[in-house]
């Protein structure tokens, strides 16, 4: 998979998307020509996004330098190339709905509930999935050894021995803005690049709140272990 232009561009970017194309890409995962979207593009988790948010995406998207660059088609085999198949995978893993907040929770507990399963779409990356690239609830946030591009995801619930029970918030949301372990290591691969690109740059009350609202999940003991090189 290649990812895509998404500057304003007309000829090859979304520059001729109207704000109706632009939700119906992000809310369904469809492009303003009807073709579906693959799953890479976590539309799965961005349909919980709120109008505000996703209008104030598609606003700073169109504000960025267009640039003309053709996009690159996926390089699969069939049939998972073919796009028609996409709608059988929705009726199977993909539930459009937006983020409902729990009245019996804090605000500040929402709002990290609502960054995790919305907008950082954390599940993504550390659920491990199925062979029809579905994601395996049962194992959410519990890591995966084949994350994206292959590396390890880690265990991100509050598990004691294979998770990150023995964080604390402020761990957590220290790490989410440095990269910076609690036992003095640093995140490196994939991660590194999510916080140097994007969690850096939260506030420190949102870096909090998703800090708390991880704590609250199902611990699940599962030990992810890179996979062995073949010789």
């Amino acid at each position: 998979m290649y990812s895509t232009n998404i500057t304003p561009d007309p000829e090859t970017g979304i520059g001729k998307w109207t704000e109706a194309d632009f939700f119906r890409a992000v809310r369904q995962g469809v492009r303003n020509d009807g073709a579906h979207l693959f799953p890479t593009f976590p539309y799965t988790t961005y349909t919980r996004m709120t109008d505000e948010d996703v209008r104030a995406l598609k606003a700073y998207l169109f504000s960025v330098k267009p640039v003309r660059k053709a996009n690159k088609p996926p390089d699969m085999s069939a049939p998972f190339r073919w796009r028609f198949t996409l709608k059988g995978w929705k009726l199977l893993y993909f539930k459009e709905g937006r983020f409902q907040p729990n009245p019996a929770h804090s605000t500040q507990l929402n709002r990290g509930a609502y960054l995790v399963q919305a907008v950082t779409h954390c599940a993504e990356c550390h659920t491990p999935r199925n062979v029809m690239d579905g994601r395996n609830r049962s194992l959410s946030m519990a890591g995966t050894p084949d994350g994206p591009e292959g590396e390890l995801a880690p265990n991100i619930t509050p598990d004691g021995s294979t998770g990150v029970g023995s964080w604390s918030v402020d761990d957590m949301a220290e790490f989410l803005k440095t990269g910076d372990k609690p036992d003095f290591d640093n995140v490196q691969g994939l991660m590194l690049g999510a916080i140097d690109h994007g969690y850096k740059h939260l506030t420190d009350a949102d870096a909090k709140a998703i800090a708390v609202y991880l704590r609250t999940l199902k611990p699940i003991k599962n030990k992810v272990e890179r996979k062995k090189k073949r010789k």
